[in-house]
């Protein structure tokens, strides 16, 4: 006796398996992304507080009461473009330097990641230079981060600064000043940025050299190999639209 064939799965009216994302949630995934897509590119290019939620449904071309089917407000769809585009981000940088010991590299290793980014995606790099400079922006996100970072080179010897807490305020604006720098290189006299290939390791060179070590030390550790990490994980948004 032969034995039976295994039932074929049930299928949708489109013919996909039964077992695969279902035809309304796709929908609603996918709208919800167009949104998230529409606010960041808006958000980048002019700020949350010059965006109206008309203008995301029309870039997003969904229907506005639709908006409110996955947001409360300008409010919750800024934070979830944040939540997306900054702090996935993080947590990827995080990751790709839990393995190593020296905080001057992991805070070397962080800068040149996030200036690479702003190079490679320009409006990303905007939408963090306008978070940055928001009034608590980068206290939230990877300031924190950066912050933890130093609090650790100083508690293990590494960073040697008299004043912390404005250290990391002057290093934060200059962070996001060399955001600007790449987004600008481009247009600046080449007598001031040079080529501007090397910029991140550049910045990431000055950063250590005011958190203590000797320029020679800092230019070591900015122009040391990246470790192995993908960064392709975290949420970039969709660049033909």
């Amino acid at each position: 006796m032969k034995p039976a064939r295994p039932r074929p799965l049930a299928r949708d009216r489109r013919g996909a398996a039964a077992s695969r994302e279902p035809r309304g949630a796709r929908r609603k995934r996918e709208t919800r992304e167009r949104l998230l897509d529409a606010a960041f590119r808006l958000i980048a290019e002019r700020g949350i507080d010059a965006v109206a939620i008309n203008e995301i449904t029309e870039a997003a071309d969904v229907g506005f009461g639709s908006f409110y089917n996955h947001f409360e407000s300008k409010a919750d769809i800024y934070r979830a473009v944040i939540d997306r585009f900054v702090e996935q981000f993080a947590d990827a940088l995080d990751q790709i330097t839990s393995g190593l010991d020296d905080p001057a590299e992991v805070i070397a290793v962080c800068a040149r990641h996030v200036l690479m980014r702003a190079r490679r995606e320009p409006m990303w790099g905007r939408l963090l230079l306008r978070e940055g400079q928001s009034p608590t922006g980068l206290l939230r996100r990877l300031g924190v981060r950066f912050a933890r970072d130093v609090q650790r080179g100083i508690e293990t010897g590494r960073f040697k600064i008299p004043d912390p807490l404005m250290t990391m305020v002057v290093l934060g604006g200059g962070v996001l000043a060399a955001i600007a720098a790449v987004l600008t290189a481009g247009a600046q006299p080449r007598t001031l940025l040079g080529r501007g290939d090397d910029l991140p390791e550049r910045a990431a060179t000055v950063l250590l050299h005011a958190l203590g070590l000797t320029f020679s030390q800092a230019e070591a550790v900015a122009r040391r190999p990246l470790p192995p990490g993908d960064l392709a994980m975290t949420a970039s948004v969709r660049s033909a639209r």
